[in-house]
């Protein structure tokens, strides 16, 4: 993913009744943290649209962003290549996929058992999972029910 490919949304889908955000950032520590405090920001403006009283599921989306960021920094790490973070934001659910350059690291379900990191997305996403992002990349995608 090279930056001018990408773009920041911050407006309602209106087609779908969805908000959507989306923004690259670089892979490194202060990369994964400032896309999650933006991301964090943007949720705490629109939840609140979506799901009256949704102040858990905040919490809950928070640590999930906090940690595929970090995952993305710390295991999808390519020389001049970022990283980027799509949220979308529906009534009912919460989308979050991290993309990142490394799609020759694909974490599994057995590197839950390896590390904390991921047993905590098995932990309070509803799903997650890996898929391809062509030509080289991956994507990690959690959903949680609001």
């Amino acid at each position: 993913m090279n930056k001018e490919s990408a773009a920041v949304t911050h407006e309602p889908l209106v087609h779908t009744g969805h908000f959507s955000f989306s923004s690259l950032f670089a892979t490194t520590e202060y990369g994964a943290h400032a896309v999650r405090h933006d991301a964090e920001r943007w949720l705490t403006d629109r939840l609140p649209l979506a799901v009256p009283g949704g102040g858990a599921d905040a919490d809950a989306a928070s640590l999930l962003i906090a940690e595929l960021t970090a995952n993305a920094a710390l295991h999808g790490r390519a020389r001049g290549r970022d990283a980027r973070l799509d949220l979308v934001l529906g009534a009912a659910s919460l989308l979050i996929e991290v993309t990142d350059a490394r799609g020759d690291r694909l974490p599994g379900r057995s590197a839950v058992t390896a590390g904390r990191g991921l047993l905590l997305v098995e932990s309070l996403a509803d799903s997650w999972g890996t898929r391809p992002y062509r030509p080289s990349g991956k994507t990690v995608w959690a959903t949680l029910t609001l």
